[in-house]
């Protein structure tokens, strides 16, 4: 007896600091949300550049690196790097609190819904402490170029054994996991996280507007990445993994010409302003 109600307090306890704590991490979760919508913002225009230089190496890198020192260099930039990095840090934390506690929504408390908030949490907690690190004056952690360090990391996974096989799966996982984020963009399913009934008509047109074509656009970059990272493993060649820099400069090379890119950086541009209004809407 004394024992079941000993339990039933405890989950009371853990339910009610649960519950306190819910405003902490969603204002946490929005300022992750707004730290990843300027760095894609930056991304999208540093592409949007390349673009016009018609692909060439030269100038600023399209990816988080090149977003960082483009930062960098504005008044104010060491304190906007410090901003970004613990808006980022806060996301991680957010997604561990998801791991832990279960994810808002009715299928929130599900054991895939968690694992992925767990993957989300280290993801988000290498990219923190490397803006971070960056901001901190270590030049060569965030800034660093995302193709060479692609490059490196397949070479040494390549000396692994069963290397080969290694880098070639997750390759393909990172194509389907860019072909899955562009259909949930196409199919609007980032609804289901919005308060969507709170939003304006000129808001849901905005937000599915930038949501569509921004989360399409950035699962078509993630999946012709992971498509390069596939080549390397079945070539056995490092050097044919692309970082973010490269992966965008390749659009250039289609029939299309630089105006692919051009759509891309424009769409990604708007992934980031999409990432704003989450920050605002999201149910956390």
């Amino acid at each position: 007896m004394e024992i079941s109600v000993a339990r039933g307090r405890s989950r009371r306890n853990a339910r009610k600091a649960k519950a306190n704590a819910r405003p902490v991490v969603g204002g946490a979760a929005r300022s992750g949300f707004a730290a990843r919508g300027v760095i894609y913002l930056l991304v999208g225009l540093l592409a949007l550049q390349v673009a016009f230089e018609g692909g060439k190496k030269g100038g600023g890198q399209a990816d988080r690196g090149g977003a960082l020192e483009e930062v960098a260099g504005k008044p104010f930039g060491a304190f906007l790097l410090w901003a970004l990095g613990l808006g980022l840090a806060a996301m991680a934390l957010w997604r561990l609190f998801e791991a832990l506690f279960g994810a808002a929504g009715p299928d929130g408390q599900k054991v895939r819904k968690r694992l992925l908030s767990a993957a989300r949490a280290v993801f988000y907690g290498f990219v923190a402490y490397s803006v971070l690190a960056f901001a901190a004056g270590d030049e060569g952690s965030g800034s660093g170029s995302s193709d060479k360090q692609s490059q490196d990391v397949t070479a040494k996974a390549l000396d692994l054994p069963g290397g080969q096989w290694l880098v070639g799966i997750v390759a393909a996982g990172i194509v389907v996991a860019g072909v899955w984020m562009a259909i949930r963009a196409l199919l609007r399913k980032y609804h289901e996280h919005l308060r969507m009934g709170q939003m304006s008509r000129a808001t849901k047109r905005l937000v599915d507007g930038t949501g569509v074509a921004g989360g399409t656009a950035r699962g078509l970059v993630f999946a012709a990445a992971g498509a390069f990272a596939v080549r390397a493993a079945v070539e056995y060649e490092p050097d044919k993994a692309k970082g973010l820099d490269d992966t965008l400069r390749s659009f250039t090379e289609t029939p299309a010409g630089p105006w692919l890119l051009v759509a891309v950086a424009l769409c990604l541009a708007l992934f980031g302003v999409f990432s704003f209004a989450v920050a605002r809407w999201r149910k956390v």
